[in-house]
C-alpha cells in the first residue's frame, strides 16, 4: 500500500498533463457559459432574439442536451480508441468552437453564440468517458482514489475560479473583446496539455462505428446495469449531482432573500461550496489511505444530510441588507450558514470521491468508457430532475428556499439508509479504521501480502479484545471473524457483528463448531476473507499460546491461501489481561503503538497448526 502523498501523482506525467488537460476543460467551460449568461442577462432587449429569461433556460438546455445525444456514442469510441488521443482530438475542436465564440462575442450574435453552447456540450459529452476511462489505465489500484481526489478538487476549484473570472470579464468596460480573448487562450492552453498526456490504447478489437444514438443508448445503459455495485455508483453520483445542481442554482436567489446579500455574496457562497468539495475530496483519500473504500461514502451522505439541513436552521429569521461583500462576510448572524455550507462541501466531497474510483475500478476494462458514458446520461437526466423539483417545491408550493434545502436533507437521510443496508460492513469497517486509529498509533506492515482477490485464511495471535477491531481496520477488504458466541450475543455488538457477518461457535458445543467451520467454508469459497485466532482466548502472560488443532480442520476443508499475521504491542493495554482483568482495571497508556504484521502467503495444503503457530511468533518476535 503506497504511503505517498497524493500530490506526488502532479509530479508524474502519467497523471499531470492529463489533470491540467481536464481542470482546464472545467475552467473553459464556466468561463464561456457564465459570461453568455450574464451578458444576456444584463443586454438590451433589442440586441436578443427572445426574452433574456428564455434564453437562459434555453442555455441550460442547449448545455445539457448532448449529454442525452452523444454519451452512448463517446463511450463506445472510447472503448475501442486510444482514450488519450480523443481528448487531444476533442480539446483542438474546442480551440476551433472557441474561435468562433470569440467572432460572435466580438459582434453580439448571441444566436451563434448560444449554439456554440451546445458545441461544448457536444464536446463535454465525448470528453467524459475518455477522461474517467483513461484514469485506471494510467494509474494504480491503490492510486485511483487519489487521482479522483485531485480531479474533483481541480474540477471544482476550476468551476469557482471560472465562475469568478466570468463575473470580472462580464462587468469590465470591454467584456465582449476580453471573453472573444480569454475563451480562446484558455482552449489552446488545454490543447497544449492534452499533447503531453501518455498514450491509452483500446483493450479491445476494433469494429465499425455507426452513429445509431437510440440503439447506443440502449446497450450504453444496459452495460452499466449489469453490475449491481457499479449501477449503485452511477446512481449515488448522480444524486451528488442533482443535490448539487439544486444547491448551485438557488444560491443567487438564497443570497439575495434568505441573507440579504448582494451579486458578490452569491460567489462568496459558491466559494465556499466549492472549496469546501476540494477539502471533502482531498480528506478522503487521506481517511481511507488511497484504497478505495465504499465504507466511506454513508459518512458522507450523512453528513451532507446533517450540514443540508444546518442550512434551514441556520438562516436568519430576520434578515439585514448588506451593502458590501465585506459587511456580507463580517455579519455575525451569517457565520453559522457559512460554517454549514463549508462543512456541506467537504461532506460532498468525501461522499463523491469513492463512488468514481470503485466505479472505474470495477468496471470491465473493454466498457469502461461506455459505463463512463452511462453515468453522464444518469448524471444529465438527475439534473434536468433537479430542476423540475426546484420549480415544483419553490414555484408550485411556495416553499422558501431554506424550506427546499430541508427538502432536500430529509430526502438524502433516506439515502443514507439505503446505501447502509446496500453495505454495511464497509461502513462499519470505516467506523473501526477511526476508532482504532484514534486509540492507537497503528502500523501495517506487508500487507501487500494480502491477495486483492480470493479466499484467504489470516491466522493470528490474540492478545486483546481490539485484536478483531484493529485487523478490520487495517484490511484492505472486509474480514469475517471466528469468535466467542457469548461475546457475539452482547447487546449492541451483536447488531455490529451482524452486520459485518460475524461467525459465532461455543466451543464447548461440537453442533455449533460444525456449523461455523462450515460457513468459514462457505466465506472461503465464495472468496472472502475469515480471520481464526487459533489459540481460542486471550493470552493470560502475553506470550503465544499452542494453537488448537480446530486450525488444521479449517485449513483441510479449503484450498486457499493462507496469510500468518502477528499483533505486536498489545500486551499492557486496557483490553489485554495484563495486569488483572481485560476491561476491568485502569487504563495505563493512551495512543500507543501498535503494529500488525503480514508473514508471507501460503497454501492451505503445506500449512498446518504447528508451522503456523511458529511462523506467528517468529513474526511477533519479542515485542509483545
Amino acid at each position: 500500500m503506497t504511503t505517498k502523498p497524493q500530490s506526488s501523482l502532479l509530479t508524474k506525467r502519467r497523471f499531470l498533463p492529463y489533470f491540467l488537460t481536464q481542470a482546464l476543460g472545467a475552467f473553459n467551460d464556466n468561463v464561456y457559459k457564465n459570461i453568455l449568461l450574464i451578458l444576456i442577462a444584463y443586454a438590451s432587449i433589442d440586441s436578443l432574439p427572445l426574452s433574456a429569461n428564455l434564453l437562459i433556460n434555453i442555455a441550460a438546455g442547449l448545455f445539457i442536451l448532448p449529454f442525452f445525444l452523444f454519451s452512448a456514442s463517446a463511450g463506445i469510441l472510447a472503448d475501442q480508441y486510444d482514450k488519450a488521443a480523443i481528448m487531444r482530438i476533442v480539446k483542438f475542436a474546442e480551440v476551433i468552437i472557441m474561435g468562433l465564440a470569440a467572432v460572435a462575442f466580438y459582434f453580439q450574435s448571441y444566436t451563434l453564440l448560444l449554439f456554440l453552447l451546445f458545441l461544448m456540450g457536444t464536446q463535454s459529452a465525448f470528453f467524459g468517458p475518455a477522461k474517467y476511462a483513461l484514469l485506471p489505465q494510467h494509474l494504480k489500484t491503490e492510486e485511483l482514489v487519489s487521482g479522483n481526489a485531485l480531479v474533483e478538487t481541480g474540477t471544482f476549484l476550476a468551476i469557482l475560479l471560472g465562475t469568478l473570472l466570468a463575473g470580472f470579464i462580464a462587468d469590465s468596460p470591454n467584456a465582449h473583446v476580453i471573453a472573444a480573448i480569454s475563451v480562446v487562450a484558455f482552449a489552446i492552453l488545454g490543447y497544449l496539455t492534452s499533447l503531453a498526456i501518455p498514450s491509452a490504447p483500446p483493450t479491445v478489437k476494433r469494429t465499425q462505428f455507426k452513429w445509431q444514438p437510440i440503439k447506443q443508448t440502449r446497450s450504453t445503459m444496459a452495460i452499466a446495469r449489469q453490475d449491481k455495485t457499479i449501477f449503485q455508483c452511477i446512481l449515488g453520483i448522480s444524486w451528488f449531482w442533482f443535490l448539487g445542481a439544486c444547491y448551485l442554482t438557488q444560491f443567487p436567489n438564497y443570497a439575495k432573500i434568505s441573507l440579504g446579500g448582494n451579486a458578490a455574496s452569491v460567489s462568496f457562497l459558491l466559494m465556499l461550496f466549492s472549496i469546501g468539495i476540494a477539502i471533502g475530496s482531498m480528506c478522503c483519500d487521506k481517511l481511507s489511505q488511497h484504497r478505495i473504500d465504499p465504507g466511506i461514502v454513508p459518512i458522507g451522505s450523512l453528513g451532507i444530510t446533517l450540514f443540508g439541513a444546518g442550512l434551514y436552521f441556520m438562516t436568519p429569521d430576520h434578515i439585514v441588507t448588506t451593502s458590501s461583500l465585506s459587511a456580507f462576510i463580517s455579519a455575525p448572524s451569517l457565520w453559522p450558514v457559512f460554517v454549514s455550507l463549508l462543512l456541506l462541501g467537504i461532506a460532498g466531497g468525501i461522499f463523491i470521491v469513492p463512488l468514481y474510483a470503485l466505479m472505474q475500478q470495477r468496471a470491465e476494462e473493454n466498457v469502461r468508457a461506455q459505463i463512463i458514458a452511462a453515468n453522464n446520461i444518469w448524471n444529465a437526466v438527475f439534473m434536468v430532475a433537479s430542476a423540475i423539483s426546484a420549480i415544483v417545491f419553490l414555484s408550485v408550493l411556495k416553499l422558501s428556499i431554506p424550506e427546499f434545502f430541508l427538502i432536500l436533507a430529509t430526502v438524502n437521510a433516506l439515502v443514507v439508509i439505503y446505501i447502509y443496508f446496500q453495505a454495511p460492513d464497509f461502513f462499519w469497517r470505516f467506523v473501526v479504521w477511526i476508532v482504532t486509529h484514534t486509540m492507537y498509533r497503528v502500523k501495517k506492515q506487508n500487507f501487500a501480502n494480502i491477495p486483492a482477490q480470493g479466499g484467504v485464511l489470516i491466522v493470528s495471535n490474540h492478545v486483546s479484545y481490539m485484536d478483531a477491531l484493529l485487523l478490520a481496520g487495517a484490511c484492505p477488504r472486509p474480514i469475517r471473524f471466528l469468535m466467542d458466541r457469548q461475546i457475539y450475543n452482547l447487546p449492541v455488538i451483536n447488531t455490529f457483528c451482524k452486520a459485518c457477518k460475524a461467525i459465532p461457535v461455543e466451543a464447548s458445543d461440537r453442533s455449533s463448531v460444525r456449523t461455523a467451520f462450515s460457513q468459514v467454508s462457505t466465506y472461503l469459497d465464495n472468496g472472502d476473507i475469515v480471520c481464526v485466532f487459533p489459540e481460542g482466548k486471550l493470552t493470560f502472560d502475553g506470550e503465544i499460546a499452542p494453537f488448537m488443532r480446530g486450525i488444521d480442520l479449517i485449513i483441510k476443508r479449503s484450498d486457499v491461501t493462507v496469510i500468518p499475521v502477528a499483533l505486536q504491542g498489545l500486551w499492557g493495554s486496557y483490553f489485554s489481561r495484563e495486569g488483572g482483568t481485560a476491561l476491568l482495571k485502569w487504563p495505563k497508556r493512551f495512543w500507543s503503538k501498535v503494529t500488525i504484521n503480514a508473514g508471507e502467503s501460503m497454501s492451505s495444503k503445506e500449512a498446518n497448526s504447528q508451522l503456523l503457530y511458529e511462523y506467528v511468533s517468529r513474526l511477533r518476535g519479542e515485542h509483545r
